[in-house]
């Protein structure tokens, strides 16, 4: 029974009851306190609270598209649920994040979802919703400390393990490489990292020449691709950990992207899968942003109601590839 269901019958019930004069005072009391009861349910689920704030979702930064998605997934469960959700944008900010989440726990928000903007940055941001009691669900990027309830994250490891097997049978299991990190100090950054390492291993004719991180941007992507090709003119192929810095190396690379160089990507993003479309990037490994933002809001509620929740929550990755883009869009 949802926390509207047990408002409405208390709505319907005790009118019924005055009419009929037959209230004793004992009954009186017992209706009382099942309303005030119905009425502490409300507040708990965060359902019909009018203007107040329920839930508060601190993104790392908006200027990517793989956040809009999150964003998007989160704001349409929790218009679903009847939720308010306050949205921020730390602009990549680690700061701006601590006080947005001062500014959650003013609001009495019932559970807080962080998506880092650095896994160990975090760490006083999400300390500030522990000393007022506020659950908190990381989502895309884990937190190095404080107290979270889970972390809802693609598989990042997987999809890196996934990207080095599509670069590498690309280039027919040998040929020079160059590798585009994320962002250092994020979760997301080290783990495909660590799936491309362990994917990459199992081919000896790869040999990776160059690795920098570009701090999952378009325009250092393209900076540090740029920086690449000088020093190693000859490379055959490039991982690059998500969309934006792959885009950004495309335009380095010119007419030889996705042809002489076989790019791979990592996020799906719309602008991603329209280069995989068009040819310019050979493959991506898809995420699923908006079902993120979906179950963070889920578990958000979870945590709020007190449940047990397991500690990270791994969603699966897709790769898209020239065959089957069309069914993603871009």
């Amino acid at each position: 029974m949802t926390a509207r269901t047990t408002a409405r019958r208390v709505s319907r019930t005790s009118p019924a009851k005055a009419r009929t004069g037959s209230r004793t005072p004992a009954r009186a009391t017992v209706s009382l306190v099942a309303a005030l009861a119905a009425t502490a349910a409300l507040a708990l689920t965060g359902c019909d609270r009018g203007g107040n704030t329920d839930l508060g979702l601190a993104l790392s930064t908006m200027n990517n598209p793989f956040f809009v998605g999150i964003k998007k997934g989160a704001q349409a469960e929790a218009d679903a649920r009847g939720l308010h959700l306050n949205i921020t944008d730390a602009q990549n900010d680690p700061t701006q994040q601590i006080n947005q989440m001062e500014t959650f726990t003013s609001q009495n928000v019932k559970a807080a979802i962080i998506n880092p903007v650095d896994s160990d940055a975090a760490v006083p941001a999400v300390g500030v919703a522990n000393r007022a009691k506020v659950p908190v669900i990381s989502i895309d990027r884990g937190v190095n400390g404080g107290t979270v309830g889970s972390t809802i994250a693609s598989d990042n490891v997987a999809g890196g393990r996934l990207a080095a097997k599509t670069l590498a049978d690309s280039l027919g299991g040998k040929g020079k490489v160059a590798f585009l990190e994320g962002q250092a100090g994020t979760s997301a950054a080290r783990e495909r990292s660590q799936g491309f390492e362990e994917g990459i291993k199992k081919y000896p004719g790869v040999q990776v020449v160059a690795r920098q991180p570009a701090d999952f941007d378009r325009t250092k992507g393209m900076d540090v691709m740029s920086n690449m090709l000088q020093a190693h003119h000859d490379i055959g192929g490039v991982f690059a950990a998500n969309d934006e810095m792959a885009l950004g190396a495309s335009k380095a690379l010119g007419g030889r992207s996705g042809k002489d160089v076989k790019v791979v990507a990592f996020d799906g993003t719309p602008d991603g899968v329209k280069a995989v479309r068009n040819g310019t990037l050979t493959a991506t490994v898809a995420q699923q942003p908006e079902l993120l933002g979906k179950q963070a809001v889920d578990w958000a509620l979870k945590a709020a109601r007190g449940e047990k929740l397991p500690q990270s929550v791994r969603v699966p990755v897709v790769l898209v590839t020239g065959k089957n883009a069309a069914r993603f869009g871009g």
